[in-house]
């Protein structure tokens, strides 16, 4: 298998998937900032430009979330996703909310401070999407009472994906999204100590900088 990506994007998701299923792959690094998403060799692998992209014989994949799924699918053994039919329903309902109830409201920050053109930026943005990001990571962080993980009693690839969307709000220090989640803020300082968890979003951001 292949994977292309680059950090600190959402293939931190599926890498992270890949490093806990103990499977052989390759990492194939696109760097955005080199115009390497707009290259026609990439395009021809995903022509939307985006990563993550995994490629596993002549099966390619693109978005973060359908890939963790496929992948722990694809090797069941490792338990990265119920056999229970509910409990299947619960990793999907929180993959789905953590892509997003919490995500969306985040790149919005982002696009808003930094992603976008000056001229297309707007101020009024940000107050709107860290309330709509609060809103939805309280409904979170009453759930995560007494839990160590989103379901059940084993990890699934739906911790992976909550703690590396939780991450983007600590990158986001400035507007304090984790400050009185300390439930959220536990649960993803303990996710990235796993033996298997890659680098958070800061330290991926460092390294591009040496």
């Amino acid at each position: 298998m292949k994977l292309y990506g680059f950090p600190p994007t959402r293939s931190i998701r599926v890498l992270w998937t890949l490093r806990e299923l103990d499977v052989e792959f390759e990492f194939v690094n696109v760097d955005p900032t080199k115009g390497e998403l707009r290259r026609p060799e990439f395009l021809a692998v995903n022509p939307a430009g985006k990563l993550p992209v995994l490629v596993d014989g002549d099966f390619i994949l693109t978005e973060s979330v359908a890939i963790v799924l496929y992948l722990a699918e694809k090797y069941p053994e490792k338990g990265l996703l119920p056999s229970g039919l509910r409990a299947r329903a619960e990793v999907n309902r929180w993959l789905l909310f953590s892509a997003t109830e919490l995500e969306q409201p985040l790149w919005r920050i982002a696009r808003h401070t930094s992603l976008y053109p000056p001229e297309k930026r707007l101020a009024a943005e940000i107050p709107i999407a860290r309330q709509d990001f609060l809103d939805m990571a309280a409904v979170l962080e009453k759930h995560m009472d007494g839990r160590q993980f989103l379901v059940g009693d084993n990890v699934t690839v739906a911790d992976f994906v909550a703690a590396y969307t939780l991450d983007m709000a600590a990158v986001l220090e400035k507007y304090m999204l984790l400050d009185k989640l300390p439930r959220l803020r536990e649960f993803m300082e303990r996710m990235y100590k796993r033996p298997n968890a890659p680098p958070r979003i800061a330290e991926a951001f460092a390294s591009l900088r040496r």
